[in-house]
């Protein structure tokens, strides 16, 4: 039974990788060649693997159906991740059904190769393919909180930078350029958004619009207010550097307080610690020792 189950288990492994290799290697090389006439030179050309990868993962995606809204919510969590590459949803899709089906192989694998098949082992390989489905929106969720979460703490040091440039006298176009060229070492996210801001005014669109655009990428709250006053400074003609200046103390204050809130509920948080780590030590020590001098002295001299 282990036997015909490992060949069975060969078989396919074989059957996928011989299909993946004909569909990524030897179609795509072969139109190459009948486009460009270079056969001899075309051989010499390798493809990275990684490259490799997202072409065979979003094959993958374009095969699975998808609902349109989970496709908007997955699409707003890869922006707000940093992935922004078209096919982007197409190759999220494509890992999702390769894990969902590499999941199963695993647990199946696994139980044939220790002979622990039983009865049950059928739910636990449709468990292993839903969890192999579900695991990476949660991993994509988890590098979206991440990365909002250090765009958030770099925002302020941000605003006084931007604040400075522009008491300086330079412009907001120019001190969004000068913030994202200073950010780039201590916050590369920001840096990112604010240098994506500046490439989409230097195409033509206006200076509001790919501000809001940066909030939508985003998702940040922060950011999105922040918008909001460069859009109320350039609306009423009130001056951008003390606009930026208030918003900057506004944050400040904002970030304090969001620290005692934390700090207050520290020991609230403590309390299941205490009770199950530190207490059983703790009584271990003081009455440890009473307990042994009772159990050698005092029960022999009841016995006694």
């Amino acid at each position: 039974m282990v036997l015909l189950s490992s060949m069975i288990l060969f078989a396919l492994l074989v059957m996928v990788m011989s299909t993946l290799g004909v569909n990524l290697w030897v179609r795509p090389k072969a139109a190459l060649d009948r486009v460009a006439g270079e056969i001899a030179a075309a051989e010499h050309v390798m493809t990275h693997p990684s490259l490799a990868f997202r072409e065979v993962m979003r094959k993958l995606g374009n095969v699975i159906p998808t609902s349109a809204k989970d496709s908007g919510l997955l699409q707003r969590r890869l922006q707000h991740a940093g992935f922004r590459n078209p096919n982007a949803l197409r190759i999220l899709y494509g890992v999702k059904g390769s894990t969902a089906v590499l999941a199963p192989l695993l647990v199946l694998g696994f139980s044939l190769g220790f002979s622990l098949w039983t009865s049950d082992t059928a739910s636990y390989l449709a468990g292993a393919a839903i969890l192999g489905y579900v695991l990476p929106n949660e991993i994509l969720r988890r590098l979206a909180t991440r990365r909002q979460t250090r765009i958030k703490k770099g925002m302020a040091n941000s605003l006084d930078l931007m604040v400075i440039c522009v008491e300086a006298g330079l412009g907001l176009d120019q001190a969004i350029m000068q913030v994202s060229k200073e950010m780039q070492g201590p916050h590369p996210e920001i840096s990112e958004e604010f240098g994506l801001v500046n490439l989409e005014m230097r195409a033509g669109m206006r200076r509001m619009e790919a501000l809001r655009n940066m909030g939508h990428r985003t998702g940040v709250d922060e950011v999105k207010k922040l918008v909001a006053v460069l859009v109320q400074a350039d609306r009423f003609g009130t001056s951008i550097a003390s606009s930026l200046k208030g918003h900057s103390d506004y944050m400040r204050v904002t970030a304090r307080q969001e620290a005692e809130t934390k700090a207050a509920k520290i020991g609230v948080k403590l309390v299941f610690p205490i009770f199950f780590f530190i207490l059983p030590s703790l009584f271990v020590v003081t009455v440890g020792p009473i307990i042994v001098r009772i159990f050698r002295e005092l029960l022999p001299m009841m016995n006694g």
